[in-house]
């Protein structure tokens, strides 16, 4: 009886794969772990108050804090889809993953990256339209049309996700089941298949060229546009106020695809399975703990949004509501 269960078990834990997680030789993995987790609380308390700041202050109903307000929930979920499963596993000692659960984490994490290529675009686009076309900006972004173009990019990224994530886990994998990362990425889990993958590496190759094209290039023609605007322009103020809006956009930008392109697009030869990882973890971790501090720190309309929503703050308002 007892043999059958554990024959049993035995087979569950061969079908299953392993994570190796990010420090998996090192003496300081207690104490590097306790940061991700700092890291993971960060990142939630700051995307989820941007959100709920975006949705409590009317000034922040614009098109611009709307896509934001996207951006968040995308890092939200994708800090979620990845670090607690690895946490867990660092506490419990169960480093494994069914081929069902590995799927569902790789489905998600292509459509989040994917809906965030393109997110990112919409967004370069939006200031371009706001800072080059202010007179057209209202019709040119009125909120169906930023509906319309925030659902197309969910789209995009679940057509990425349907496409890679069955294609990716119909391989066999006959080999170590021991997955060199922290979490399912199709990249890390095509090192352990046993047939020829060449026709996937080149479709996955052309679909992300189009995926990383198409935003780039919409966000290098709109910045150029832009930039041209400023450099034209003859007033001081509205070269920085031109500037603060759009070069916090360009840090994400310059962050999430770098090291996107890094980890899709540049040949295996290039890169090892560690380097990867840290990459891996550079824009699954660390990205959606920036974000929030970028675009609040840097902003004066959602600075002023949290001061509002500070009891000290909402006192303020009232005194002043009062004297006029």
């Amino acid at each position: 009886m007892y043999s059958g269960k554990e024959t049993s078990d035995n087979q569950t834990s061969r079908a299953n794969f392993i994570l190796t997680g990010l420090f998996e030789q090192t003496k300081y993995a207690a104490f590097l772990y306790t940061l991700i987790f700092l890291f993971f609380l960060m990142a939630l308390t700051g995307n989820v108050l941007l959100i709920l700041l975006i949705h409590k202050e009317p000034r922040l109903h614009t098109p611009m804090y709307f896509f934001i307000n996207q951006l968040s929930l995308m890092d939200l979920m994708f800090i979620c889809v990845t670090v607690p499963k690895m946490l867990v596993g660092q506490v419990t000692g169960d480093n494994t993953i069914s081929p069902l659960g590995c799927g569902v984490q790789m489905f998600t994490h292509l459509t989040l990256a994917g809906a965030e290529f393109s997110l990112l675009g919409v967004m370069a686009y939006d200031r371009y339209a706001a800072i080059c076309r202010p007179l057209h900006y209202p019709l040119l972004m009125k909120p169906k049309i930023c509906q319309i173009l925030v659902s197309g990019c969910w789209f995009l990224g679940m057509f990425d996700g349907f496409v890679f994530a069955p294609l990716t886990m119909s391989f066999p994998y006959c080999h170590s089941k021991k997955i060199l990362n922290f979490f399912c990425e199709a990249p890390a889990l095509l090192k352990l298949s046993c047939s020829d993958i060449s026709l996937y590496e080149m479709l996955m190759y052309v679909c992300c060229f189009l995926m990383l094209l198409i935003p780039l290039s919409i966000i290098s023609t709109s910045y150029g546009f832009i930039l041209l605007l400023i450099h034209r322009m003859n007033s001081a103020k509205g070269h920085r106020k031109a500037l603060a809006t759009c070069s916090s956009h360009m840090m994400v930008v310059l962050l999430f695809f770098t090291a996107s392109i890094y980890n899709y697009m540049l040949p295996r030869s290039y890169h090892t399975a560690k380097q990867d990882m840290r990459v891996s973890a550079f824009y699954t971790i660390i990205t959606p703990v920036l974000n929030p501090l970028i675009y609040s720190l840097r902003n004066k309309d959602v600075t002023g949004a949290l001061r509002n929503m500070m009891p000290s703050g909402r006192r303020l308002r009232k005194v002043v509501n009062e004297k006029a």
